[in-house]
Formats: structure tokens, sequence, C-alpha cells
């Protein structure tokens, strides 16, 4: 493989959602082996890298987010030899191989955690966050829990309180103790040994607290009414970014850098000020190399949200890098969240790969977006995300992304899976976009997504060009990569115009044409080559 340390400079990588690509055992749940089979599919995108979520042995309270062994293999994803083949054949097909962690918690059943909470004067009785109760039983503090309630779990064998920013399930570690510290750099050291090429790391804004336990005040933003989730409804300046989380993202970095050609790209959970905690946490040279951000998923898919995002980033003085995405295991996909903007389901899943794909900085792709899939219809009964347990109905939880990738139309669950039941449902509207059903044909959303990967891939502009953004009236979006890209985008259902723009060679055109003026169709994309 290329040894390019820079390599992520423009990199678009694949998200792997391990339950839900490949199950190659008949179980119902994807795995190890069924990642490996389907890394031709994935190299065929022309991706640089790929993302596998946590395969780490785990209880699933959260799917693998809520950690047992960080260094173990799950038996329902596989083997540690199933592993080290997957990063082999990753690797042979010119695939990089990044892996989350998840150190800002652990399960409950971590064997640290059970040993923390036997006694106040344990080995590891100061690698959680405990506190002691308020004079009248409760809490120490107002800190509540993304998933809902406390951020605080009674426990009685310590009389104490301990932390969770998450579920109950999933302690957080005290990241002021320079012992965990150190067990998240050897964790690290043990998983580059084992040949990955860099690290996602979940949540990390959330890696240290503030050790005085002051009280979060409310939500500084005006809010008309109470929010779905009351996490929402404070500002948690206390309880995550703390100024200690930058230094030991310098220590982070420091390791990496040891091991030329590695990377981290960091989770930056942060409602208000996310460009500035992104631009912090992957300070040039100094933190992490990328800063993962979903600010492009929110409500609002227009023209002057994409530039806001891009423009804000690269302001004067700020020398972070961002990794966008516009769906995760986190979020809903592009064609459903903005479903009122889109033409129709393949157009708009083009433009959106169009828009993604042209940006400034590293990429991620989520696995069924290069298929323009839209969420699952499931009902109450066939969620299994405690967050939709918590905030059901008025949020339905995560599983709607969740679902099986589809494979093969004609197959028994879309070639997911030979087992009659999976564990989530796979259903019509998914398995009619399976990939055997677009690879090869022209025009299809994945084709498009291989046209669209090409042109990142061989146009330097794309991947590593400096960003001009043009003053044209919504709903277009225009902008020009390096000296010689132009992207225009119609982010809109009717036809538009454009004049007086130097559209240049056209390198792609969907729904696009020039007639002395740019046309764009409902959705339409023009990328073109300009003279130098």
């Amino acid at each position: 493989m290329t040894q390019n340390a820079d390599w992520w400079r423009g990199a678009v990588i694949y998200q792997i959602y391990p339950r839900s690509f490949q199950d190659d055992t008949g179980n119902g749940t994807g795995d190890l082996r069924g990642i490996t089979r389907r890394l031709d599919h994935v190299a065929s995108l022309g991706v640089d890298a790929i993302w596998v979520s946590p395969f780490f042995t785990s209880p699933m309270a959260d799917m693998g987010y809520d950690v047992a062994d960080h260094r173990g293999i799950d038996p329902s994803f596989g083997t540690m030899e199933d592993f080290e083949a997957m990063v082999a054949r990753a690797h042979e097909l010119g695939l990089k191989v990044i892996i989350d962690q998840v150190f800002s918690h652990s399960s409950e059943e971590h064997p640290f955690f059970a040993e923390s909470r036997q006694s106040r004067d344990n080995p590891k009785a100061d690698w959680y966050i405990w506190a002691d109760p308020k004079i009248d039983g409760t809490p120490p503090n107002n800190w509540l829990a993304i998933f809902g309630g406390p951020a605080w779990t009674w426990d009685s064998r310590r009389k104490q309180y301990y932390m969770h920013q998450f579920l109950p399930q999933q302690p957080d570690f005290n990241a002021h103790n320079p012992d965990v510290q150190d067990w998240i750099i050897d964790t690290m050291q043990f998983w580059l040994d084992k040949g990955v090429d860099g690290f996602r790391l979940d949540a990390i804004n959330h890696l240290f607290h503030s050790a005085d336990l002051q009280d979060n005040p409310p939500d500084w933003r005006e809010k008309d009414e109470a929010d779905s989730k009351p996490f929402e409804m404070q500002y948690p300046i206390h309880s995550k970014n703390q100024p200690e989380n930058l230094k030991f993202m310098e220590r982070v970095r420091d390791l990496l850098d040891a091991h030329p050609g590695t990377m981290a790209v960091g989770e930056i959970g942060e409602g208000h000020h996310p460009i500035e905690r992104l631009t912090e946490y992957s300070k040039d040279g100094e933190r992490l190399h990328m800063g993962y951000t979903l600010a492009l998923a929110g409500a609002e898919f227009s023209a002057a949200h994409v530039r806001k995002q891009v423009e804000g980033f690269f302001a004067p003085g700020l020398d972070g890098y961002p990794c966008w995405a516009m769906s995760s295991h986190d979020f809903n996909r592009p064609v459903t969240r903005w479903a009122d903007v889109a033409a129709d389901q393949d157009a708009f899943a083009k433009l959106a790969g169009a828009v993604l794909l042209t940006l400034p900085g590293g990429i991620c792709l989520y696995q069924g977006e290069e298929l323009g899939q839209a969420d699952t219809e499931l009902a109450r009964d066939e969620i299994v995300d405690p967050e939709g347990f918590a905030f059901w109905p008025e949020v339905k939880g995560r599983d709607a992304s969740r679902t099986p990738m589809m494979w093969e139309a004609a197959a028994p669950q879309g070639g997911f899976s030979t087992a009659d039941k999976t564990w989530l449902p796979t259903k019509p509207p998914q398995v009619a976009r399976a990939v055997d059903t677009q690879d090869g044909v022209e025009g299809s959303v994945l084709e498009t997504f291989r046209a669209l990967l090409t042109l990142r891939r061989n146009e330097t502009s794309l991947r590593t060009g400096d960003t001009v953004f043009l003053d044209v009236a919504d709903p277009v979006l225009a902008f020009v990569r390096g000296a010689d890209i132009v992207c225009v985008f119609n982010i809109g259902r009717d036809p538009v115009s454009v004049a007086d723009i130097d559209t240049g060679d056209a390198l792609l055109a969907l729904n696009a044409k020039v007639d002395g003026d740019l046309h764009l169709g409902p959705n339409g994309v023009w990328i073109g080559k300009l003279a130098k």
C-alpha cells in the first residue's frame, strides 16, 4: 500500500455497521467474515478506507457502544483471526482500516467497572466517576443523560452515584486518572500492532468532565417549548468539552505520529459551538487529524446552510480539518430527512452524494448511501434501540437507518443473511435497491457514486483544492474547487437557470445542460473543468 502519511487529506471513508453489513454465520446478525466477503464491493466504489463500527466484546445494551473488553472480539462478530483476515483483505484491496474506539465510557459489565463498584479503595476505585449524594439523597448535580433521565445512577455497594452520559449501563471512565489515560494509549497501541491504519474516536469530547461537578446552566439558545430530549435543554459546559480533553488529544497525536500513515478522526458531538469545537480538536499537526461532523445533517438542506458550514470551518484563523458526513448509524438517511427538497428518491440521492463528494476535507459515506437507501419504516415492536424506547413516538430511535445492507434482490433477506429472522427486519423498499439491481446499470445511484468517487480521486482540486463560493441565488449552490473545478447544484424541485457563470467542460452532468446559460433540472448537478 502507498505509504503516504497524509493519505487522509481529502480521503473518502466508507462506514460499515457490522451488525447490518453481511451475515456469514446465518444467525441474523452481521459479522467480520461477512465484511471480508463484501469488501470487493467497497473497493469497487473507489473509496480510500473503511471505518468499522464497534465489534468488541459487549452485552449490546447500546449495540456495541457499551464495550466490556476494548481488546476483545464479541463472539457474535467472530474471532481475532477473523478480524486479522479482514484487515489483510482490506489492505490487499488498497483500503485503509479505521476502527471505532469508545473511551468515554465502558459497559457496566467491564471487569474494570465490576471491580470499581466493589469498594472505595480497590485498585480500580478511581477509574470511573463516583460522587456522594446530596444531603437529601439526590444526585450530586443536575447533569442529564443523552438517552434520558439523570446522568447519575445509585450504587448500593459504594453508597455513591456513578456518572453515565449515555445509558446507566455505560458508566463513564474517569479520564482525570493518569492510569486511565495510560490504558487508553496502550489500547490504541494494541490495535495499531494489529495493523489498523487509524481510529474513529467515539464521543471524544465527552472524555473529561469538570472535577468540581458544577451544575450545567440552561441551554443558552432560546426555545419556545420543551425539547423532546431533556438533555438538549442544558448547556453542558461542565459535563464535557473540558480543556484537559485538548491536552490529551495531543498525546494521542504523539502516538499516531510515531506510526506514520496512521490517523484519528474524532466524533465531536456538540450542538452549541460545533465549528469552534471541531477546529479545536483537529488543530492541524497538533491534535486529531480530522473532526467528524454531521453539521450538514440538520433539518435544513439548502445552499445557504452548506455554504455557512463550509465557510465557517475554513474561516481565517481556524486551522482544523473537517470530515463531513450526511448520514450514519445515528442519523436519518438523506433521502428521508430532506424529502421536502427531493425531486424523487434517485435524483436527490445523486444530488446529495454530489454535494458531499465535492466538499473540501475528508468525507464519510455510510453503507447504503451509495444505493440511495431511505430509512426503513419500523413498527414499535420492531425497534431495539434504547433511544427509541426512551423517546417514542416523537423520536423513534436510530434503527431506521441501521437495517441490513441489501445485496441481491431475489435472495432471502436481500442476500444479507440466510436466517429466517434478522436482528432488524429487511423490507421490500430496501430490497428493491439492492446492489445487484444497480451494479453496471447506467445512470443508477450506485454507478453515479462510482463516477463521483472516480472524479474525486482523479482531480486533485476536488481532494485538496481551496474552495471559493460563487454568489448565486437560492436554491442554487455553486463553488469552485482549486483553480479548475466548478460545481453547481440545484437544491430544489423546480428547474432553474444560472447566467454569467463559467461552466467549463462537463465532467459530470445530471439533469443539467449548457445552452448559453446553465440549465439545471430538479436536483440537477453540473461539475465542469475550467480552462487554466
